[in-house]
């Protein structure tokens, strides 16, 4: 018998660090299942020493951004130079092999490729994606230019 069972995900310290998903058991076992959701956040304390929200209130202190918030997210600058040297270096061999087979309709192919040069799958899907929004604006740009 197969049935989805919600489960909530722990991931950091109090309850606004939950995760709600759900899980697919058959049988006995149970698998991992997608659609995660954030749970509704925690609501503030009453001042009263029993009940849900119970406890001492307080105002939370604002604290400034950290360093570490912005990890992985690119700088204009970087951003720039990144396009700059894709415009004067073009494509690797790879990534036009895998333009090629995007062409053609070979997504799967494209990914097996992109995964084998880069390693893993994750990298692989990324790395497809830009490929095919790469196409997309050379046909969008191409149509423009037929149309005059």
């Amino acid at each position: 018998m197969k049935k989805w069972v919600p489960v909530r995900h722990w991931y950091g310290i109090g309850t606004e660090h939950a995760l709600l998903g759900f899980h697919l058991v058959i049988g006995k076992t149970q698998l991992r299942g997608g659609n995660y959701q954030k749970m509704a956040p925690k609501q503030p304390n009453t001042g009263l020493f029993v009940g849900l929200n119970k406890g001492h209130v307080v105002t939370k202190k604002e604290l400034a951004p950290r360093p570490s918030d912005r990890k992985g997210k690119t700088s204009k600058r970087v951003h720039f130079v990144r396009n700059l040297i894709r415009e004067v270096a073009g494509f690797a061999p790879y990534e036009k092999r895998i333009t090629e087979l995007l062409k053609v309709g070979k997504d799967k192919r494209a990914l097996k490729v992109a995964k084998r040069k880069l390693g893993t799958h994750k990298r692989a899907k990324k790395k497809r994606e830009e490929m095919s929004s790469v196409l997309r604006k050379m046909r969008s740009g191409g149509g423009a230019e037929k149309k005059k």
